[in-house]
C-alpha cells in the first residue's frame, strides 16, 4: 500500500478516506490488509480489479464497498468480521475495505457514487 488516494462519495458529500491507499497488481491484491494494523479513521484500501474480498488472517474488522466500473456502490457489507469469506459480487470493478463503522457512520448505501482520486505526492492541499 504505497500510493496515496482520496475516496469521496459523491451522492452523501462525505470523506471515506483521506489517506486511503491502492492495491493494484496481484500480488497487493492479495496481501491486501494482512498484517496491517486496524485501519484508522480516514484510511482505506482500493482494490482493483476485484469483486470478491475475505478476512482469512486478519486481526480486526473491515467495512466493505463494491464499485462498479464508474465508481457506483454495488454492494456495502458492514463490519465484516476477520475469517470471513464475503460474496462474489460478479459486477464488481472493485472493491473498497474501510475502518468498520465508515459505512454506518457516513451514511454510505448501494446506489451512491463514489469518486476515487489520486493524491500528488501524499498531501492535500
Amino acid at each position: 500500500m504505497d500510493t496515496r488516494l482520496r475516496i469521496y462519495n459523491r451522492s452523501r458529500k462525505t470523506l471515506l478516506a483521506s489517506d486511503g491507499r491502492a492495491a493494484l497488481s496481484l500480488r497487493a491484491r492479495l496481501r491486501g490488509l494482512l498484517g496491517h494494523p486496524p485501519l484508522q479513521d480516514g484510511q482505506g484500501l482500493w482494490l482493483a480489479p476485484c469483486n470478491w474480498i475475505h478476512t482469512l488472517g486478519m486481526g480486526f474488522p473491515i467495512d466493505v464497498l463494491y464499485l462498479g466500473q464508474e465508481g457506483q456502490v454495488l454492494h456495502a457489507a458492514s463490519e465484516m468480521r476477520p475469517n470471513r469469506i464475503g460474496p462474489p459480487i460478479w459486477r464488481a470493478d472493485s472493491v473498497v475495505e474501510l475502518p468498520a463503522g465508515a459505512i454506518e457512520h457516513t451514511g454510505t448505501r448501494a446506489g451512491d457514487w463514489l469518486e476515487i482520486t489520486w493524491v500528488p505526492d501524499g498531501k492535500w492541499n
